[in-house]
C-alpha cells in the first residue's frame, strides 16, 4: 500500500520544457484516503540532489536514510499527478514528520495559500 509521506521510484519521462524528468524519486503527497479508495493517480513531488542556490524557499531537505542513499531535496515547486504505473521501488523511506512539515508549508506557498 502507498501511503502519503513515502519516498518511491518514479519514471517521470516523457517532459517538456522546464518540467522535470527521468527516473527519480518522488513523494507521495496525496491523501491516504484517496489512494485507499483506488484513485488511479498519486500526487507527487519529485525529488532532486542537486541543491540549488536561491531556491532555498521553494526546497525541502530529505535527509538520507533507509534506502534512500543520499540527501535530497523536494521540488516543492514541480507537484505531478502520475498514473500509478509510473511508480517502481518503494518505498524508499518515510518523511519525518518535521520533513513532511515544512513539505507541507513550501506546497502552501507555492500554491498561494499561506
Amino acid at each position: 500500500m502507498i501511503r502519503r509521506g513515502e519516498v518511491w521510484v518514479a519514471r517521470l519521462n516523457s517532459n517538456q520544457g522546464a518540467e522535470v524528468g527521468k527516473v527519480r524519486p518522488v513523494v507521495v503527497i496525496q491523501a491516504n484516503p484517496l489512494t485507499e479508495a483506488g484513485l488511479a493517480t498519486l500526487l507527487v513531488v519529485p525529488l532532486t540532489s542537486q541543491r540549488r542556490l536561491g531556491a532555498e524557499p521553494l526546497r525541502v531537505l530529505i535527509t538520507a536514510r533507509d534506502r534512500l542513499l543520499r540527501d535530497c531535496y523536494a521540488m516543492v515547486e514541480q507537484p505531478r499527478a502520475l498514473d500509478r504505473a509510473r511508480l517502481g521501488e518503494g518505498p524508499l523511506t518515510t518523511l519525518t514528520s518535521d520533513e513532511l512539515l515544512r513539505l507541507e508549508r513550501a506546497l502552501l506557498a507555492v500554491m498561494g495559500l499561506a
